[in-house]
């Protein structure tokens, strides 16, 4: 039996349902793990099914022969962490302006929510001074695992763009690292 890991699935065949369980079956669990990392334990279930969702309704846009639909689903489930960051964000900062409360520094909030069980202080502070860009491209590859390729079609930039950005960034962290060891 073939599965979606040897073929491109054919999301705009008639039987749609058996795909997208199939593509849940080999994606979710990888899936949650990243969205996990990025938004606590709490919120990932909610943004898995939302990724699967958002894919089901756009399948027609899903081209096959650009990438893999590894890169395709992780896509989508970054700008829905965006859009979740953004509106935790909007909602923090209304109540501290309700209780008259200065609005804490947005790039603190956000490295504390992205790596609050995985890394040191020394590696937190690192992904906040981390451009939004740069960060999503070094966390889809490390925590995802997905390839500068699936990371290009996810992202919709050249596949040359994030190898350099992902070297960019590594080479950063790696002397920001060692700095702090010394």
């Amino acid at each position: 039996m073939t599965t979606a890991l040897d073929k491109p699935p054919d999301l705009r065949g008639a039987d749609v349902t058996a795909v997208f369980a199939e593509l849940f079956d080999t994606h979710a669990r990888q899936l949650r793990g990243y969205l996990a990392g990025r938004v606590g334990e709490s919120t990932a279930d909610d943004l898995v099914a939302e990724t699967f969702l958002v894919a089901l309704r756009q399948r027609h846009s899903y081209d096959p022969e650009r990438a893999p639909i590894k890169g395709w689903l992780y896509g989508i489930a970054t700008n829905l962490v965006r859009e979740h960051l953004r509106k935790e964000s909007r909602g923090r900062r209304a109540n501290l302006r309700a209780v008259g409360r200065p609005e804490p520094d947005h790039d603190a909030v956000v490295a504390d929510r992205v790596d609050a069980e995985r890394a040191s202080r020394v590696l937190k502070q690192a992904l906040a001074e981390l451009r939004d860009e740069d960060r999503d491209v070094l966390l889809l590859t490390s925590w995802a695992g997905l390839t500068p390729a699936e990371v290009a079609e996810a992202l919709g930039e050249p596949a040359s763009t994030i190898r350099s950005r992902l070297h960019r960034v590594r080479t950063r962290l790696q002397a920001l690292l060692t700095e702090e060891s010394r």
